[in-house]
């Protein structure tokens, strides 16, 4: 793996609950199958990986009794986001849905934010706005923050620096687990690149990447978004899919 950004001089070192998502495993992509059209990761001849999926108000209506059926282990939901000209917060029109949805069909679930922060006050901002939501529902995966460039967007927080993006994501995810929760970072190789990743150490990764037979990235990950075409029971759009590699 070529280390993103500034190097610390000793990277934060990962505890509570965000500890389980944090992996400084070298994975042997040899032991990557596709099963189906979706992928698992064995060891010594067993399966270790766990299937998942990352929903929003975009996918509608899940029937996630249906989900459940059809192999699916866990689920990333879609809690909310920042406007990325405007800044206004907004609640998934689907969040309460799917997470009381997919919880009692069993499924492990964590919860997404896209953050649009400037500011380490308005990560904070967010991450109190993701918590005031949740109320105290009990995850068993993540909250991870995801910071994107919107194509053909002027963003509001596009040209922050690598510092300024650092800062932010660990204000929120600090945040996040000083309420308890895991904590985590989303994004593709791009989005990764805009952090001081090893000052971030704390906290586990979700990578995204698709259309290849391995990611780049091949330490330093926990979950892997490998398709944003995948097809599952009880959803009637295409769907992110993910592995669970570490844990």
């Amino acid at each position: 793996m070529l280390a993103l950004g500034t190097c610390a001089a000793e990277s934060p070192r990962a505890t509570g609950p965000s500890a389980a998502f944090v992996s400084d495993k070298m994975y042997d992509w040899a032991n990557l199958r596709d099963v189906g059209g979706r992928l698992v990761y064995e060891e010594g001849g067993q399966v270790t990986s766990r299937a998942g999926i990352d929903v929003s108000e975009h996918q509608g209506y899940i029937d996630w009794e249906a989900v459940a059926a059809d192999g699916i282990d866990f689920a990333m939901v879609r809690a909310g986001s920042r406007g990325a000209t405007e800044g206004g917060l907004a609640v998934d029109d689907y969040f309460a849905y799917n997470l009381d949805g997919a919880t009692r069909a069993g499924l492990d679930v964590g919860v997404y934010f896209f953050s649009q922060a400037a500011t380490e006050q308005e990560a904070v901002e967010e991450a109190d706005f993701v918590l005031e939501l949740l109320g105290g529902a009990a995850l068993s995966y993540p909250v991870a923050y995801d910071h994107e460039r919107i194509a053909g967007i002027s963003g509001r927080a596009d040209a922050l620096t690598p510092e300024q993006m650092t800062a932010n994501a660990r204000a929120f995810c600090d945040r996040i687990a000083q309420a308890g929760y895991a904590a985590m970072i989303y994004g593709n190789a791009g989005d990764l690149a805009r952090y001081q990743l090893a000052e971030l150490g704390g906290y586990g990764v979700w990578f995204a990447e698709y259309g290849v037979s391995a990611p780049k990235r091949n330490r330093d990950l926990a979950i892997w978004q490998y398709s944003n075409e995948g097809r599952v029971a009880g959803i009637d759009t295409v769907v992110d899919l993910d592995i669970r590699l570490a844990g």
